[in-house]
């Protein structure tokens, strides 16, 4: 069987995939149509809990200085939600998606990802051994052959088509365009946001000088995509919209969505997986998609990496599925939700004027922020990455500790769950980290998994039977002889 992973897409979700499997030390390779990354984007926004990842991994780091502002509210539906009813990780923020690409692609690179611009994949099938993938780009066609391929090709995903994987629509009928249009100087947005009889027009501020406009026309087919999208289509169809057809000159860039809002039969078959938009498409008001795609790769790199690297345990890449559909059902059910009360009938606005006043209530702003952002899995606790510790001395995070994508076993039991001796045989995949205990985790020892979800939470028994259990079930056997691995005695602070 061939050790590489054939990455289709070189977006977010595809990139950050690639550096989560070089980080394991599993060669990767990203197939990717465009000659040039992209420096307009359709993604604006990313999640608290996204950049929570990006901490674990030292992103946030290479993020230039104001180049990232939150956001005071963030809408739903045209319906704002406020964010000072929850904490920092359900906060969105305004992050282009150019910028994000950018930030992963130099990473993989540095990690020695191979990114193959230019080129297609136009076919894959898959045998007992690997999975073979045909190639186009100017040189021509070629096949490679991979262990396994990940589709992180979009909403029209070759791959997912290959695998003969159902993507089936909601049946909700609508058309919209969006564009980024810059405003002449001294003049303010005057442009009409709202729900309207015939659909839904939106103007968002990104910067002073540049708005984001946005269209929704419901019971119509959009247009096919051989025919170019031009800044005449999003005018006319503000104009069809409200009345107002604006004279709107050159975008930075505009782009046509719709009709349906999807969500894939499955995320895996055989050898072949799917994350990002090629296992769920959104409505793209949400500010969902990219972040739900990240949050997909983070969760499948290490377990494709444990596969490749010979300890996954039985079952363990059938957890991605298991862990990370119902998440996209769940936020497909969110961007549906929006898309219903946008719709311009009558018994809609109703609703939608209730859904208005339930906002009033700080519990109703937090459900719904929370149903886009958060990402627990059942049986799991949540991600524990801003626990401070210090490691001989130097004060750290268990953030931090996670930077390397492997696990984490943090004793703070002051050595009395003897560790070393229950982890034995797992250092080529595990860090013990001893710490003072600490009250802020309610647990004596805490297993974490790589993307940093906590796997157990134990006593500090010295014959801790579920840290064992914890430990086969995500880890796999241990390898006789092996030492465990740590960066020292830690305090918690």
């Amino acid at each position: 069987m061939s050790n590489i992973v054939l990455i289709a897409g070189g977006g977010p979700t595809g990139l950050m995939l690639a550096g989560e499997l070089a980080l394991a030390g599993v060669p990767a390779v990203v197939i990717e149509r465009r000659t040039e990354p992209a420096q307009v984007s359709q993604g604006m926004a990313i999640h608290g809990r996204t950049l929570e990842v990006f901490r674990q991994r030292g992103l946030t780091d290479r993020i230039p200085p104001g180049a990232m502002t939150p956001w005071p509210r963030t809408p739903f539906a045209l319906l704002w939600l406020d964010l000072a009813t929850v904490d920092e990780r359900d906060y969105t923020y305004v992050l282009p998606q150019w910028r994000t690409e950018e930030l992963l692609a130099a990473r993989a690179t540095e990690l020695g990802v191979t990114i193959m611009r230019g080129t297609e994949l136009v076919g894959c099938s898959q045998d007992d051994t690997g999975v073979s993938v045909t190639i186009r780009s100017a040189a021509g066609e070629e096949v490679l052959r991979a262990g396994y391929v990940v589709g992180c090709d979009g909403e029209f995903s070759v791959v997912r088509s290959g695998a003969g994987i159902g993507f089936p629509a909601d049946g909700m009928r609508y058309y919209g365009v969006m564009g980024d249009v810059e405003l002449e100087p001294g003049t303010e947005n005057d442009f009409v946001s709202g729900v309207f009889p015939a659909g839904m027009s939106s103007a968002i501020p990104l910067r002073p000088g540049l708005v984001r406009l946005m269209t929704v026309e419901f019971e119509t087919d959009r247009p096919d995509d051989s025919v170019p999208v031009t800044a005449g289509e999003l005018s006319q169809s503000v104009g069809r919209i409200t009345g107002r057809t604006p004279d709107i000159g050159e975008p930075h860039w505009v782009s046509r969505f719709g009709n349906h809002t999807r969500l894939a039969d499955c995320y895996r078959k055989g050898r072949i997986f799917l994350a990002g938009d090629a296992a769920h498409v959104l409505f793209v008001s949400g500010t969902q998609g990219l972040n739900t795609g990240i949050q997909d790769a983070v969760n499948l790199g290490w377990k494709l990496a444990a596969a490749i690297n010979g300890w996954a345990p039985p079952g363990l890449l059938d957890t991605y599925e298991e862990e990370r559909r119902p998440v996209g059902r769940r936020v497909v059910t969110h961007a549906r939700a929006q898309m219903a009360l946008l719709h311009p009938v009558d018994r809609i606005a109703e609703l939608r004027r209730t859904v208005e006043e339930f906002l009033a209530y700080d519990s109703v702003n937090q459900f719904l922020l929370k149903a886009a952002t958060r990402d627990d899995y059942p049986g799991l606790g949540e991600r524990i990455t801003d626990l401070a510790v210090s490691v001989s001395d130097n004060k750290t995070t268990v953030g931090e500790l996670l930077r390397p994508a492997r696990g984490v076993l943090l004793d703070l039991s002051g050595g009395r769950a003897q560790l070393a001796s229950i982890a034995d045989g797992y250092g080529d995949r595990i860090d013990i980290v001893s710490a003072e205990p600490t009250d802020e985790t309610g647990a004596a020892v805490l297993l974490l998994r790589p993307d940093g979800h906590v796997a157990h939470r134990g006593t500090g028994d010295p014959d801790d039977d579920g840290l064992r259990l914890a430990l086969s079930t995500w880890f796999g056997r241990p390898k006789a002889g092996l030492a465990p691995a740590g960066p020292g005695k830690a305090e918690a602070r």
